[in-house]
């Protein structure tokens, strides 16, 4: 039987949608791709298949679930499967450098940003960046891994040398350049299908971990998603989007192969927009969508179900 594959690697964040494929009497199947192997002598079963794997899969004890994944949808692909968030989506998921340049290319401004790899190479990338004050973050990342603010190159070399530095999974720090907001929020457009759904105004006044997934109050200790505070930490916007940079967002997926993502941008001092951050592995807070009446993961599970029957 034709059915709605799921690739990812932690259940947590997979069972929001898989509730919703019951509710609305869909069959599916999900594969856990932690480990596993690829028989590429096999041939994949009859279906769509939908990716969420995760760039921060190494920090649940998964580090080689991309790579897994990425052979599974290379298989799939040979084969003509309908896939959904294919080789070309996870190819931006696991590196934010792949990220900028392809929007950079969409002609979507993204922060000012070199990456480097070795002690001596992020001190001198933030020495050629001549911008302070400026942040670091890793290239494979997620959940705001490794993003921390520095004022000067001698507190980034203090940092880089010492037991605290945090030495990214896949070796490459990134040296950016720090967009001072007039607020401390940020805006993520959601997209499924590779339409804009909503906005999300997210408060950044605690800091940069900023998981939406509800289950990251109980994972992830530094993660602030859910608690009462005024204003609301996740808060989705009735206008917060300007049309034509809906527009832009729109080719850019469109053109990269991702079908289901969201996208985060920064507004400076002077109202200047920057991309900083593509998810495609995408989640929703629960709190949020109840205020607006807007589920995520139910528009989510609607248009797999419309692909599901377009492939019978």
């Amino acid at each position: 039987m034709s059915k709605i594959y799921i690739l990812h690697e932690n259940d947590d964040w997979t069972v929001h949608l898989t509730n919703r494929l019951k509710e609305l009497h869909l069959p599916y199947e999900t594969w856990h791709l932690d480990k596993g192997v690829v028989d590429l002598t096999a041939e994949p079963p009859e279906g769509i298949f939908y990716n969420r794997m995760s760039a921060s899969s190494h920090t649940r004890d998964h580090r080689f679930a991309p790579e897994l994944a990425g052979g599974v949808l290379s298989w799939l692909e040979m084969h003509d499967r309908t896939v959904f968030n294919g080789s070309r989506a996870l190819d931006l998921e696991i590196s934010k450098i792949n990220q900028y340049t392809a929007l950079e290319k969409h002609g979507i401004k993204t922060p000012k940003t070199i990456g480097a790899v070795g002690s001596e190479q992020i001190v001198e990338a933030a020495k050629r960046l001549g911008e302070s004050p400026f942040i670091t973050k890793h290239n494979r990342a997620g959940k705001g891994l490794g993003v921390q603010l520095f004022h000067s190159v001698d507190a980034l070399e203090a940092y880089v040398n010492g037991p605290a530095f945090e030495e990214p999974v896949d070796g490459i720090t990134l040296i950016q350049q720090y967009i001072q907001s007039p607020e401390p929020f940020i805006t993520r457009a959601e997209f499924v299908g590779g339409k804009f759904i909503y906005a999300v105004k997210v408060d950044t006044s605690e800091g940069f971990e900023l998981c939406p997934a509800d289950v990251c109050r109980i994972d992830d200790a530094f993660c602030p998603v859910g608690e009462e505070e005024n204003p609301p930490m996740f808060e989705i916007l009735e206008n917060g989007m300007d049309p034509e940079q809906i527009t832009r967002y729109e080719n850019f997926l469109k053109n990269s192969g991702i079908d289901v993502a969201g996208i985060e941008f920064i507004r400076d001092m002077h109202g200047e927009v920057y991309t900083y951050d593509v998810n495609t592995n995408t989640n929703y807070n629960s709190e949020a969508e109840e205020k607006a009446n807007r589920y995520g993961m139910l528009e989510l599970a609607t248009f797999l179900g419309d692909a599901l029957k377009k492939n019978l």
